[in-house]
């Protein structure tokens, strides 16, 4: 019964949230305080208060989850003892498209599928007018051109009408989270004027709110003019060039110095000149109302902001444009004397610095691999004979005696997937048993050490201007847990980036926290090849197309920058221990590792007591 009352209550409280919104949007006057049929100005929120009043979110250290979408986790106990697990299928995967990085609610989805055979989950919580930008843009990528224009016109008309809901939300009481408001002193017209302002910057932001994905804290960029700009070229190769200039126009209302649209609008241009007159086409009347109304909001945000003395900055979402300017792939030869079609395919994540690499491996022994095109991808190298079979194997005697299941996890012993343990420990905590006699000294800071040596050949290879700096030092090992092993399809580790927060859905890396942005490369040195499974696999930012797979062996090191060019994952472990020094490293010395830097010191401390650190090559002052 208890269960039945859980469910019942949520099930209220997501359809109260419903009847609120829709109450407010049914007023004729709200409605028509945020429809885009009105030339006076409307209303945008403060980020902050707008997450809060639309829906509640917790900052928790794993991220930004909102309540909304919390509720549906809430519900996943309660619909599986209820034996309804189709609903709580839907219900785990509502969740988890906001929270990608919750690595055990997908596998709870993975078994709720395999018990129910469902294959098409629902969210719940989706947002329709971004559900339809995105297969338009699929069917786009495919060269579908009559089924993407569909989407995308169905995404533009959801969209406004989004539009009008969003700023309808925004009714109501409103404060200042700066504001002291016991001190808060102001007469009729100041209260009055304060009140509109803050409703005025609640419903300007709503094209953040709109072109923001569940869960992400940044907005799509760009990301109402790219519906013109995708259906001005998906008109054209349609053959409906009045479209055509009409999407090409209502593109440039937002970018008017776009060299590559307004080539394009010329040539659409020569081709109906000879019917009619290109001049009586017009750039959509809603598009020039949403940027006519957008304009006079900012300038009042603007004016307001003098007068009232609060801090305003202006959202570049509706103005920065983010793809190249390309020839897209299947352009017909006849049009080489015609205008460079922008919208190309999508290009793989931009790097923030000069691509280089194929400088020295510093060390004899160390054989190179592969580079970033046998790789098949961008900034990748793999090297084998970083360290010998006898250093791996003092490696792993070090491990046994240091490691704790569930380091750097606060003590999860199976953070990634419930079929494996896994077992961590840092260089310090390393050279602190060696230091205490706990596990032999040498070997204690052979892994100091060999860490050190990891990093020479990256910032070497990659051929870095700066110093390379360590981030993060952990040794690990993931164990197959027996019994558990028959008929599993999770990874050991899921497809992740290492600087920034992989959306496959959207094809985009977001670099905001809780991801580690200051990471620029990482490194695997592995220790071992006696188990099963366990390759180290590349993909695509579908985190589906694996583009490389390499298996873990004694002294063998994979290294790659840390963003969105390289999504990676680890296959499951299915028998067996392997174990591996995973490193990252930053170029920015304000993110250095703490512990490292502590560890330099210990070793600092062992050779002022002689204790033979000249003769294991170590350089106490490697990162001064």
């Amino acid at each position: 019964m208890l269960c039945c009352d859980t469910v019942c209550g949520f099930e209220l409280a997501s359809l109260q949230r419903g009847l609120l919104r829709n109450g407010r949007i049914s007023s004729p006057s709200l409605a028509a305080a945020g429809g885009l049929g009105q030339d006076a100005p409307g209303t945008p929120s403060s980020g902050r208060w707008r997450k809060k009043s639309r829906v509640w979110c917790l900052h928790t250290e794993g991220g930004l989850t909102c309540l909304s979408r919390a509720l549906t986790s809430w519900l996943l106990l309660p619909l599986f003892q209820l034996n309804q697990l189709e609903e709580a299928a839907d219900a785990a995967h509502t969740f988890f498209m906001a929270n990608p990085e919750h690595m055990e609610m997908q596998q709870d989805i993975e078994n709720y599928k395999t018990m129910t055979g469902k294959v098409h989950l629902v969210d719940r919580e989706a947002k329709p007018h971004m559900e339809n930008y995105s297969t338009g843009v699929r069917h786009y990528d495919q060269e579908e051109y009559a089924l993407a224009i569909e989407s995308l016109e169905r995404a533009l008309r959801g969209y406004y009408t989004a539009d009008v809901e969003c700023r309808v939300m925004c009714e109501g009481p409103q404060r200042f989270e700066e504001y002291e408001y016991l001190e808060y002193k102001a007469d009729l017209y100041e209260a009055i004027a304060d009140h509109y302002m803050q409703i005025l910057l609640c419903q300007h932001e709503c094209v953040r709110e709109l072109a923001t994905r569940p869960g992400r804290l940044s907005p799509i960029e760009n990301y109402l003019p790219l519906h013109y700009d995708y259906l001005q070229f998906a008109y054209y190769r349609v053959g409906e060039y009045v479209k055509a200039l009409e999407c090409a126009k209502s593109y440039l209302l937002f970018h008017p110095d776009d060299e590559a649209v307004l080539e394009n609008a010329d040539y659409y241009n020569s081709l109906l000149e000879e019917t009619m007159d290109p001049e009586t086409i017009k750039p959509r009347e809603e598009a020039a109302k949403f940027l006519r109304r957008h304009k006079l909001e900012s300038d009042l945000l603007q004016m307001g902001a003098t007068g009232l003395g609060f801090v305003y900055t202006e959202p570049v979402t509706t103005c920065s444009s983010s793809l190249p300017l390309q020839v897209p792939s299947g352009v017909n030869s006849e049009l080489a004397d015609g205008p460079a079609l922008s919208l190309g395919k999508k290009p793989a994540p931009k790097m923030d610095r000069e691509l280089r690499e194929g400088g020295s491996l510093l060390y004899s022994d160390v054989q190179f691999v592969y580079n970033s095109q046998q790789l098949n991808g961008t900034q990748r190298v793999l090297l084998d004979n970083v360290i010998s079979e006898e250093e791996c194997q003092e490696l792993r005697r070090v491990a046994n005696g240091i490691m704790l299941a569930g380091d750097g996890y606060r003590g999860k012993s199976s953070p990634h997937t419930p079929n494996e343990k896994f077992e961590g420990a840092t260089v310090l905590k390393a050279l602190k048993f060696g230091y205490e006699g706990r596990v032999p000294l040498k070997s204690a800071r052979l892994f100091y050490d060999v860490s050190e040596k990891a990093r020479r050949i990256v910032e070497s290879y990659f051929r870095l201007n700066s110093t390379l700096y360590f981030s993060y030092t952990h040794m690990v090992c993931r164990t197959a847990l027996p019994g558990q092993q028959e008929k599993r399809n999770d990874l050991s580790h899921p497809i992740h980036a290492d600087n920034c927060l992989l959306d496959p859905e959207a094809s985009e890396c977001w670099k905001e926290p809780p991801a580690y942005t200051f990471r620029d490369y990482s490194a695997l040195l592995y220790m071992n090849t006696d188990f099963e499974g366990g390759e180290f696999i590349f993909t695509e930012m579908d985190a589906k197309t694996v583009t490389a797979s390499i298996k873990p062996k004694c002294g063998r090191m994979i290294s790659f920058s840390s963003g969105g060019e390289n999504p990676h994952g680890v296959k499951a472990v299915t028998k067996g221990q392997r174990c591996a020094v995973a490193l990252w490293f930053t170029l920015d010395p304000l993110y250095r590792e703490l512990e490292r830097i502590q560890a330099d010191e210990v070793i600092a401390m062992l050779d002022q007591e002689h204790l033979g650190a000249s003769d294991l090559n170590i350089n106490p002052k490697d990162e001064l």
